[in-house]
């Protein structure tokens, strides 16, 4: 009955979500391997979290105008004090967040 109960829980959890900023990946990193393995690529929709496991899709949203993107954690970071997510130049431009380099965000799980 405890397993049957705590599989219905974990089934219908809300999605995580996380609040703090995002910023981007500078442009000398094209092409670098990322922590999955792949080279890292600016115009892909892709993003370093510090501990979400690599292959996790999230919805990045901007807490101060609603834009959202989908990206895959596919690296490990930032490695900034403060910032929760570095995404992707193409991830970053959706996002409108170019010209400040930084944003607050809200990053929530969906697979």
């Amino acid at each position: 009955m405890l397993a049957v109960f705590a599989a219905y829980a974990s089934a219908h959890e809300p999605d995580a979500q996380e609040e703090g900023i995002a910023s981007f990946y500078s442009d000398r990193f094209q092409g670098a391997t990322t922590a999955s393995g792949e080279p890292f690529d600016q115009q892909a929709l892709t993003a370093a979290h510090p501990s979400l496991p690599l292959g996790t899709k999230v919805i990045v949203t901007r807490a101060d105008t609603g834009q959202e993107v989908e990206v895959l954690i596919n690296d490990r970071g930032p490695f900034v004090e403060g910032r929760i997510i570095d995404l992707s130049k193409r991830a970053a431009r959706e996002l409108g967040m170019l010209n400040r380099g930084v944003a607050p965000v809200m990053v929530t799980t969906i697979q």
